[in-house]
């Protein structure tokens, strides 16, 4: 292996490297994204380990592993626990004009037959007689498209018919979708 200046090898470089933004993200309370490099950063070890031949840095390498593994199997344990009591949170950023996000590949992990009640929290659902208007509509044809081009806000509304067609497709058992919204500059 490559020794770097410190006398490291990249290797072990790179594992104290994803570590260390590990426990950075973990001491942040950012949990999901601390698992993920926990769990990168021991792979890396393990490989470092592999290649070690010196038996107290293989000690010292191992006790290292078992400390993160611990800690990344708690994080696990806490997410599955939130995530079992409906108190999960998890952030998807996704990049203007991305392409490829689908409502059934960022939402397929929480919707199972368990899945009875959704709530949707978003202020700019709110013209009910468009909702109907697209409804109507199978596919998204001329007529949605003009609405989506001359009223934006009715954007959201095309996006939430198709987040509760998802939800109708999926194996979950939803019977109530909650919509939480705002007034708009009329006050209805």
């Amino acid at each position: 292996m490559a020794k770097s200046g410190l006398g490291l090898d990249a290797g072990s470089s790179a594992a104290i490297t994803v570590l260390k933004r590990a426990v950075e993200l973990d001491s942040e309370s950012r949990y999901q994204p601390a698992l993920v490099c926990y769990q990168e950063g021991i792979d890396l070890l393990l490989q470092v380990l592999k290649g070690t031949k010196d038996d107290t840095k293989k000690d010292n390498l191992r006790k290292k592993i078992t400390g993160y593994m611990d800690r990344a199997e708690n994080i696990k344990k806490y997410l599955d626990q939130e995530k079992e009591d409906g108190k999960y949170h998890k952030q998807i950023k996704i990049d203007e004009n991305a392409t490829g996000f689908s409502y059934e590949s960022l939402f397929q992990e929480y919707l199972s037959e368990t899945v009875t009640e959704v709530w949707i929290e978003d202020p700019y659902i709110r013209y009910i007689h468009q909702v109907s208007e697209m409804y109507q509509c199978d596919e998204m044809s001329f007529k949605t498209y003009e609405l989506l081009v001359t009223h934006p806000h009715v954007f959201q509304l095309y996006n939430f018919l198709r987040f509760c067609e998802m939800l109708i497709k999926r194996p979950c058992k939803v019977k109530t979708i909650h919509l939480l919204t705002s007034l708009d500059e009329v006050g209805i």
